[in-house]
């Protein structure tokens, strides 16, 4: 699942000619659903848009406070064109979530957002409609936001990838002890062994 949330001074969304949603200060959420979230990702989502700190505090601090500490207004947007990948030039959706499975997971996230907070400050556009989204962005401050994938995601694949670094450098380490103590019994000198062409070449073979 990916975000993009923007603190705004207002926002607003229109279909057609109808208004249907606005808020003043707050923050705009841009959501896409890819096919293969599940609820773990809702809750990380919901927890993460409603802790951000993108806000000063009473003393003028930047970064101190959540759209929750300060009471403020939330307006969440379904975007489906964040899942794209391109092909050459041309986007591609079909990493989105399906709509009529989408519909129900995306209104079971706005479910959240109202349960986790003030339910009266959490607006909506209008899903599967075609959208004018009129967004005052305060800053600008906007922020992306993934939620954690399994096994496919960077973040995840790069900590497998140093615990193996470590499992290796282990193994190397003690390879390479026993490795020393092998070359340190070869390096003796043997009166029986015969030199090499240019002398530095010494023979364990038995003579």
């Amino acid at each position: 699942m990916r975000a993009i949330i923007q603190r705004v001074t207002k926002a607003s969304v229109t279909v057609g000619e109808e208004q249907v949603s606005s808020i003043g200060r707050g923050i705009c959420v841009l959501l896409g659903i890819s096919a293969d979230d599940t609820q773990k990702d809702a809750e990380y989502m919901v927890r993460k848009i409603l802790n951000l700190r993108l806000f000063e505090d009473e003393s003028g601090r930047a970064w101190a406070k959540s759209v929750m500490d300060r009471e403020l207004e939330v307006l969440c947007v379904s975007q489906f064109t964040l899942q794209c990948i391109l092909k050459g030039n041309k986007p591609d959706f079909h990493a989105a979530m399906p709509a009529e499975l989408a519909q129900p997971f995306y209104i079971s996230i706005l479910e959240s957002m109202r349960s986790a907070y003030r339910p009266e400050l959490i607006k909506d556009g209008k899903f599967g409609a075609y959208m004018q989204v009129n967004i005052q962005n305060d800053g600008p401050v906007t922020v992306e936001l993934t939620s954690p994938a399994a096994p496919t995601d960077p973040k995840q694949l790069s900590k497998l990838e140093k615990q193996q670094l470590r499992k290796e450098k282990t193994r190397s380490k003690g390879s390479s002890e026993s490795g020393r103590e092998k070359s340190s019994l070869r390096s003796r000198p043997d009166p029986s062994a015969s030199s090499g062409a240019d002398g530095d070449v010494s023979s364990d073979r038995e003579p």
